[in-house]
């Protein structure tokens, strides 16, 4: 007889989500066996979407991460070679073939229907996917790969743009599309609230996204289109800018319905929030100015740092004036501008030209009776400067503003906030699984499978938010403050993903062989703690204490 040890952890967890919404028969009725081949591409594909949620290096050598829970721990690859590079790459040229929007709608349908999500209140954002390599020919049918603006900071690298849409319940993406790299955020916006609207079958849900989406054109789109949105506005808009002005030359502005929130940084602190609601756009939508303690606590200390290090900048220049490229007032002016252009009129310097005459000798030799000479005069720059503190009042009056715009006019101008203020829970959902696809392994040279791969990881996404939501949700229900599943059983509030797959960490499947005959077996590391998060992820125990062999297989429909 022989022990073998098969690595269990969360796999059954992210299974049981994948079985309850169908995800497996979604992708089978689309994408059938018609090849007779000894895995089905829709086994193959949600094995590729755990791997995105559980390995550490996702779509790396699938294989290699698959063997431990499929051949046994210190075992031979056996069962996890059928998951190659090559077998996963013609899936995923399946998968791009495909009816990927039929999918996509059917995926999200099923996680609104199962999980009860509310979708009154949808939130847009986009990201950059940058890639390693040189994608020459690229398919042109597929999304390119090209240089754009990179927010990973490397625009050395082609990229593409992935743009999300997340509930405002449990922040749970209900859609995505993939852009061009150089696609520019502004540009996006029409098309994906098209597509929202096409899926959601009504135009009664809110569309809230960041600053890119003001433009004249976006925002009349969804207005005559019966639709409604909520954005940030540009401060270079001219009735912003006069708004402030006005602020500035002490305005008094009425300020009502105060909406205080719990600092999520300092305990026992919070953050007060104040609405004006009297300012129209010229286009007629509503401009709700907002101010925000915290937010006016962190400009002053900005203004204070601007200038504090524009002071030591003029100190450090006061050492190099009157060399090299410093001696005229033209020179000496434009390096003061770039040091001030953060601080503008709130620092004032002043440039005081300083003469000094000197006799010199005229000719050579020692000096003597007859010896003559001339004075020379030497024209050498100094800087002063002071900060302006009626200027610095003036300034400090804005503090903490920022104004929204709508086209809602049913709204009080609170709940527009409330809204408004999830928005930066998308950039949360794009940090949880976001990659930088420089390791990919070689089945994702084709910008087609790239497109198919990133559906997957929309997939990933999608359930990684549902079991986030379940668990936080029952444990507000059911008063639960935190749990303790962080290392050395540190307590967590708010579970992430990382917490919950760390904790199961541990979980494996004994199983005692007889040549070929599987005599017993037995699931190890499981505590009365797993049990409980379990319960609370709405997962039955019996999806861990019945395992068998080959547990990691799905079931299929035989119709």
């Amino acid at each position: 007889m022989d022990v073998k040890a098969k690595q269990v952890d969360v796999i059954p967890l992210v299974n049981h989500y994948i079985n309850e919404m169908g995800l497996h028969e979604i992708f089978d009725r689309y994408i059938p066996n018609t090849n007779g081949a000894d895995i089905k591409p829709a086994q193959v594909l949600c094995t590729m979407i755990s791997n995105i949620m559980v390995a550490t290096k996702p779509l790396y050598k699938i294989e290699e991460w698959l063997t431990d829970y499929t051949d046994g721990k210190a075992e031979e690859q056996v069962l996890a070679k059928k998951y190659n590079d090559d077998r996963c790459g013609r899936e995923a040229d399946r998968l791009y073939n495909a009816d990927r929007h039929s999918i996509l709608l059917e995926a999200v349908a099923s996680a609104i229907r199962i999980h009860d999500l509310e979708i009154k209140g949808v939130h847009n954002d986009s990201t950059s996917v940058t890639f390693s390599g040189a994608y020459e020919n690229q398919s042109p049918h597929a999304v390119q790969l090209e240089n754009g603006y990179n927010k990973d900071y490397r625009p050395d690298l082609k990229q593409i743009v992935f743009g999300l849409n997340i509930t405002e319940d449990g922040h749970v993406p209900i859609g995505y599309h993939v852009y061009n790299g150089s696609t520019a955020d502004i540009g996006t916006h029409q098309t994906n609230w098209n597509s929202l609207r096409e899926f959601l079958v009504e135009d009664e849900f809110i569309y809230i996204a960041d600053c890119k989406l003001y433009s004249q054109d976006n925002l009349h789109h969804i207005h005559s289109h019966g639709g409604h949105f909520i954005t940030l506005v540009p401060k270079n808009i001219k009735a912003i800018k006069q708004f402030i002005k006005r602020v500035k030359e002490g305005e008094i502005i009425a300020w009502g319905n105060v909406y205080p929130i719990e600092s999520s940084r300092k305990k026992g602190k919070e953050n007060i929030y104040r609405t004006y609601d009297n300012e129209v756009s010229a286009d007629g939508y509503r401009i709700i100015w907002v101010h925000s303690s915290r937010k006016e606590s962190m400009d002053k200390r900005t203004r204070q740092r601007q200038l504090k290090n524009a002071e030591q900048a003029l100190e450090s220049l006061v050492e190099r004036l009157n060399k090299y490229y410093l001696k005229t007032p033209e020179q000496i002016a434009k390096a003061v501008k770039k040091i001030c252009s953060s601080t503008g009129q709130q620092l004032m310097v002043e440039i005081k030209e300083k003469e000094t005459i000197e006799t010199k000798q005229i000719g050579r030799g020692r000096a003597g009776t007859e010896t003559k000479y001339e004075a020379v005069k030497t024209i050498t720059y100094e800087l002063h400067w002071h900060r302006n503190k009626e200027v610095i009042e003036q300034e400090s009056r804005a503090d903490g503003l920022f104004p929204l715009i709508t086209n809602n006019k049913q709204m009080v101008a609170t709940d527009v906030l409330k809204h408004y203020k999830k928005q930066p829970f998308i950039e949360k959902r794009f940090q949880t699984k976001k990659s930088t696809l420089d390791v990919a392994p070689v089945f994702l040279h084709k910008n087609e499978r790239i497109e198919a791969i990133l559906f997957l990881y929309f997939i990933a996404l999608m359930l990684v938010s549902l079991i986030e939501r379940n668990i936080r949700q029952q444990m507000s229900e059911q008063n639960i403050d935190s749990l303790p599943i962080r290392p050395t059983g540190l307590r967590c509030k708010s579970p992430t993903w990382d917490n919950i797959r760390y904790f199961f960490r541990s979980i494996y499947l004994a199983i005692i062989v007889d040549g070929k005959d599987i005599i017993k077996t037995q699931l190890k590391g499981i505590t009365p703690l797993h049990k409980k998060l379990l319960r609370l992820l709405k997962v039955p125990l019996s999806i861990y204490e019945n395992l068998k062999d080959y547990w990691w297989e799905f079931e299929f429909s035989t119709g």
